[in-house]
């Protein structure tokens, strides 16, 4: 009988000690997602605001000027509803505008033009890659929840279900294709 119950104690201690271990697991993604939720949300505002500056510096044809600028300004203004749809419309304006090398050099060849473009270039080259670090520790929290130990023990608690960053984030060619920056 003692030794039924102190293998049912060490059984208990050794469930305990997942069930903590992976609680302390999900604690620790949900914190990875929310620290590369920031600098996702920090590249994209970079993005937006490297946007407008170039179109308000009037670097840029009007028409260019005007659709970047708004296409930004929207972006930046969105609510978080419609933020994956505001960020898409100006990776296509970015995309549009920015499409063919010509551009980028008319841009580059105008004083101040060269680091203008540059960091366009990175703030545009970045973007992707936050997306990408979001969408992972994304996907990894999501797996961890679907275990039948964190659903049945509830170890996620009232954290909300984590929801992927879905937006258009292709680079205009010209801007990514940019040896030097």
């Amino acid at each position: 009988m003692t030794e039924t119950l102190i293998w049912i104690v060490v059984a208990l201690v050794a469930i305990g000690l997942y069930l903590s271990w992976t609680a302390g697991r999900l604690d620790r993604l949900h914190t990875r997602i929310d620290a590369a939720r920031a600098a996702l949300d920090a590249q994209l505002l970079r993005r937006a605001s490297v946007t407008q500056e170039l179109a308000t510096s009037g670097v840029l044809d009007p028409a260019a000027s005007i659709v970047l600028y708004e296409a930004a300004h929207a972006a930046r203004q969105a609510e978080e509803e419609q933020r994956e749809v505001a960020e898409s419309e100006l990776s296509a304006a970015l995309r549009a505008v920015f499409g063919e090398a010509v551009q980028v050099e008319a841009v580059r060849q105008v004083p101040g033009g060269e680091e203008a473009a540059g960091e366009l270039a990175q703030a545009v080259r970045r973007v992707p890659m936050a997306r990408r670090f979001h969408n992972d520790a994304v996907r990894a929290a999501r797996a961890l929840r679907r275990h039948r130990a964190v659903r049945w023990f509830r170890l996620a608690g009232h954290a909300p279900f984590p929801l992927a960053f879905e937006m258009d984030d292709e680079p205009p060619v010209a801007l990514a294709d940019r040896p030097g920056t």
